[in-house]
């Protein structure tokens, strides 16, 4: 799923590269499929996962009745009471809190083949409760519960055959046992479940079955299926593309808690998707998910702050937001958080953090990092000018179809710059980005065609991309058609189509069509002067 760009692309020209300083939202899209299995687990049934306090609860005569009368069952041999009575030992209730004991009772319950003590026992080798942790002996007790038809372990099963745990990963067994589970109601087998068929993990790849599973656990409440369920309305997988049911479901995630659904459901008021566009509301959304550590609404946020939407602008908010997310090395806001450094907003103004900050984007692979890096190395900010690195830094990002990155990669072959002077390669990168509709390197393009530069001389084609540039307001652009106007190349000489066109350009202030403006004012020749 594709992440969304949005805002503040501002830019300025220096030595003809492109500087734009992008702050980039970041929009969640099925991450619940993006993260390993594992953490889809939350051991249910005993509270012994859970880490309770110590503590006594023996002057509460109910409890304290409980016990003596659980425990009398349990040293009758009853296996329902000693499970019960370890789960009273791990639990503390109505006596003082008790590990060993609790594996005593639950090994006793277990060897009579009791299927919920078999399982209990799983759970305290797999996480070293009482006894030292053992992979193996967790397998062995999760299997007999699993195979007397017990949910939970048949789960647990799957999760250990899915990640290679106590035994060799086997995705086959993953899903059988998983299926087991799915089919008693188990809502976390049927969302591990829907996942496989998600990701095409031990069977075909089956968008239908993903449905149907996610949805059979978020009728159940289980946040991570109603999210990815969203997700799937969202993006119009393996049903009709719903905006307003992709809402309704991240809703239901989000009140629960889920950060990554309270992100998404920002996102949808943000942009007015599903429901009402409100900005208030898209701060309130992901400020539930920031607070709550989840990096992608910290950067969120710190974007809202700084462009003033559904908060007051406030840019040290912005810094302070970025900040968390940059330190958990979230790259978007690395970048962002970049962007107050160069700009001086909310923080002073420093080239060398900027750069640092850039970097540890880029390196991660974020797209506005290795453009503004290149740049920086282009222009000397924060960095030794350095025009191999910036050649470097600009193709990490043109290769990701970045069209600035293209522009400026395309001018540095045209120049010579960091790279062997080529206007072959300038045209094919410039081609790119005038694809893209970037106007300055549609104008760029148009040039290398008036000019006969990498391709042949075709002034068709150059009139054809300075009109595609011109009719975006690019106002190099307006000039040079302005040129081929006033020189009738491959249009109809027109002094009053070309003085237009000056004008627009001129009222830019392009100092090349303000001269021409005023030539054209001062006499009535045509003009002479070539396409740059």
């Amino acid at each position: 799923m594709t992440s969304r760009l949005h805002l503040d692309k501002h830019q300025a020209s220096t030595t003809g590269l492109t500087i734009s300083r992008r702050t980039r939202y970041a929009s969640m899209k099925k991450i619940a499929c993006a993260l390993t299995l594992a953490l889809c687990l939350g051991f249910t049934g005993s509270a012994l996962a859970q880490g309770a306090a110590t503590t006594v609860q023996g002057n509460d005569e109910k409890l304290a009745v409980t016990f003596r009368e659980t425990r009398a069952a349990a040293e009758r041999g009853e296996a329902a009471a000693q499970n019960s009575l370890g789960e009273m030992y791990a639990e503390g209730r109505g006596i003082t809190r008790d590990i060993a004991q609790a594996v005593t009772w639950f090994r006793k319950a277990a060897d009579q083949g009791y299927a919920e003590a078999q399982f209990n026992l799983g759970l305290v080798y797999d996480n070293g409760l009482g006894v030292a942790q053992d992979d193996a002996q967790a397998l062995a007790w999760y299997r007999k519960a699993a195979e007397q038809g017990y949910a939970e372990a048949q789960f647990n099963l799957g999760v250990m055959y899915d990640n290679g745990q106590g035994i060799a990963q086997d995705d086959a067994q993953a899903l059988a046992w998983y299926r087991k589970a799915a089919e008693q109601g188990y809502a976390k087998a049927q969302f591990n479940l829907a996942v496989m068929y998600d990701n095409g993990q031990g069977i075909a790849q089956d968008d239908a079955q993903a449905l149907a599973w996610y949805r059979k656990a978020a009728e159940q409440g289980y946040a991570k299926a109603q999210f990815n369920l969203a997700a799937m309305y969202d993006n119009g997988q393996g049903v009709a593309q719903d905006d307003v049911q992709a809402v309704h479901w991240y809703r239901k995630a989000a009140d629960q808690g889920n950060a990554v659904a309270q992100t998404s459901l920002g996102w949808a008021y943000l942009n007015g998707r599903g429901i009402a566009r409100d900005d208030a509301q898209a701060v309130a959304w992901f400020r539930k998910a920031a607070d709550q550590g989840f990096a992608p609404a910290q950067s969120n946020l710190g974007v809202m702050y700084k462009n003033s939407r559904g908060v007051a602008r406030d840019d040290t908010q912005a810094v302070n937001w970025y900040r968390k997310a940059a330190d958990q090395g979230f790259a978007p806001a690395q970048s962002n958080l970049a962007g107050m450094y160069e700009d001086g907003r909310g923080v002073a103004q420093d080239d060398a953090q900027a750069a640092n900050w850039y970097r540890k984007a880029a390196d991660q692979g974020e797209v506005n990092g290795q453009y503004n890096l290149g740049v920086m190395y282009r222009e000397g900010r924060g960095v030794a000018k350095d025009d191999a690195q910036a050649v470097y830094w600009s193709r990490k990002a043109a290769d990701q179809g970045d069209a600035d990155g293209q522009y400026n990669l395309g001018l540095m072959y045209a120049n010579g710059h960091g790279v062997a002077q080529d206007d072959a390669q300038a045209v094919v990168w410039l081609r790119k980005a005038a694809d893209q509709r970037h106007a300055r390197a549609q104008s760029k393009l148009g040039l290398m065609y008036a000019n006969g530069r990498g391709v042949a001389r075709n002034d068709a084609q150059a009139v054809g991309w300075f009109f595609k540039a011109a009719e975006q307001g690019d106002a190099s652009a307006q000039y040079l058609l302005g040129v081929m106007y006033r020189e009738g190349r491959s249009v109809t000489q027109s002094d009053a189509r070309a003085a237009a066109l000056f004008r627009k350009a001129a009222d830019q202030g392009d100092a090349d069509a303000q001269d021409a403006l005023r030539k054209m004012v001062a006499s009535s020749r045509d003009l002479s002067k070539q396409p740059r």
